[in-house]
């Protein structure tokens, strides 16, 4: 729930943008006052910058964002916005070198957050629905940029949509692969891949028609987690997720991962100590969000020591390593009343199941929790008799949290300066929310 409710605050933010065209610098336009408050969502400031222009725009990257925990929502955002065609309004501008310093390369630029990056994906993309024999109908629509992946919608010929998702493959998983391996099981849980350019993160995908689950019904949770159990059970099985060479979630590698995250953040600490007072009238500098307290690291330290014990027990519940999605929340899973898609494979991995088992629990109320591990639970007992899937999920709680503090810290290794607003203080959260789970930790 704590997730969901961060989604429903993002109603609104108010947005500026530094203009280009080519080589033209034309200023920063705005404020302007846009719905939709996430700072990803690139469709109502492309909505509103070139209704004010008359020209087309995207959204190449984010400039500028506050750094008080809005959590990637709400505020006064600074944008880079693009002009495909040279606006006739406003007249190009001296860039300064405070202007030329934002807007200039960086280092882990994402490469749809550059011109050339997008124009070359947009590209490949249209090349590829004319291959397929949809070729694309008017401009393509941009829905979703940031430092994760870009998102734009096409119109085909035949009055379908299709998607393009581009992603950073340095730190994310090979999605066609992904949804090849799940397909091989269940075609119907996965959607329809028309392009696949694993080499530099592009996927076009076909529309899946109807709503995205983020409050499930019943209905939907019975046709969506049976489903994957049953699929990760047949790709445990022959050992094609074992082979496929995704990124290693399983239990041990995680304890090593943890241990020198917590090495990392100790030396950085280390390295940057808060200021110490200089006398009794002086205050003492506020911990920052991103920063773990000594007692926190002593904490997380003696929690890291427990770890293996943990993973004996895990081990012990006799579930397999096998695929996982890596981000099973409701919102992943997409209905028309039909069974549900699942999408967005990104964060795909190795790993024990009980990781994607717990991870609709942040998204839903009680009662749709219980019905949620209940399905699951029983799905996983009906194709692994004699294991015990209950206390797998009451188990991996701690270790759940310590995987998200990494991946959020992969996150941060692979995305320039501008952008790590998003992210800055996931990792510790996380650590915390582990710190959180002593009852099930402090016992063993």
């Amino acid at each position: 729930m704590r997730e969901l409710a961060r989604m429903e605050q993002a109603s609104s933010r108010t947005v500026s943008v530094h203009l280009t065209h080519g080589g033209e610098y034309f200023g920063l336009l705005g404020p302007y006052g846009v719905d939709g408050g996430w700072w990803s969502s690139a469709a109502p400031v492309v909505e509103r910058v070139s209704q004010e222009l008359g020209v087309p725009v995207v959204v190449l990257r984010l400039a500028h964002a506050p750094s008080d925990g809005s959590s990637g929502h709400g505020g006064h955002v600074v944008y880079h916005v693009e002009a495909l065609e040279r606006p006739v309004g406003p007249t190009p501008r001296q860039v300064t070198s405070e202007v030329a310093a934002l807007l200039g390369a960086a280092e882990r630029r994402a490469g749809w957050a550059t011109t050339a990056g997008l124009r070359e994906a947009l590209t490949w993309a249209g090349e590829t629905l004319d291959e397929a024999g949809r070729p694309a109908v008017g401009r393509p629509e941009q829905v979703r940029t940031w430092n994760l992946s870009g998102i734009f919608r096409f119109r085909t010929a035949d009055g379908g949509e299709a998607w393009l998702k581009t992603v950073n493959p340095a730190f994310n998983a090979p999605e066609g692969l992904v949804i090849a391996l799940l397909g091989s099981v269940d075609p119907t849980l996965v959607p329809t891949v028309l392009g696949s350019d694993p080499e530099h993160g592009r996927l076009l995908l076909d529309h899946v028609p109807g709503e995205d689950c983020w409050r499930p019904s019943a209905e939907d949770v019975v046709a969506v987690v049976p489903r994957l159990v049953a699929a990760q059970v047949a790709l445990a099985a022959d050992g094609r997720a074992a082979a496929a060479g995704l990124r290693d979630r399983t239990l041990p590698t995680l304890v090593a991962q943890v241990n020198a995250l917590l090495d990392r953040l100790v030396a950085e600490q280390a390295a940057s100590p808060l200021r110490v007072p200089d006398g009794p009238e002086e205050q003492p500098e506020e911990q920052p969000e991103d920063r773990l307290t000594a007692e926190e690291l002593t904490a997380a330290r003696a929690l890291a020591a427990r770890l293996p014990a943990l993973v004996e027990e895990l081990t012990a519940c006799g579930l397999p390593d096998t695929l996982v999605h890596g981000d099973f929340h409701p919102g992943n899973w997409r209905s028309d009343g039909t069974p549900a898609v699942i999408v967005d494979y990104a964060d795909s991995a190795f790993g024990h199941p009980a990781l994607d088992g717990l991870r609709p629990r942040q998204y839903v109320d009680g009662e749709r929790w219980t019905q949620i591990a209940d399905v699951w639970a029983r799905a996983w007992r009906e194709h692994v008799p004699g294991s015990a899937p209950e206390r797998a999920l009451e188990l991996v709680e701690p270790l759940f949290h310590l995987a998200y503090a990494v991946r959020y810290q992969e996150f941060l290794d692979h995305i320039e300066t501008s952008e790590r607003p998003y992210h800055e203080t996931d990792p510790v959260s996380e650590i915390r929310r582990a710190l959180g789970c002593r009852p099930y930790w402090a016992a063993l």
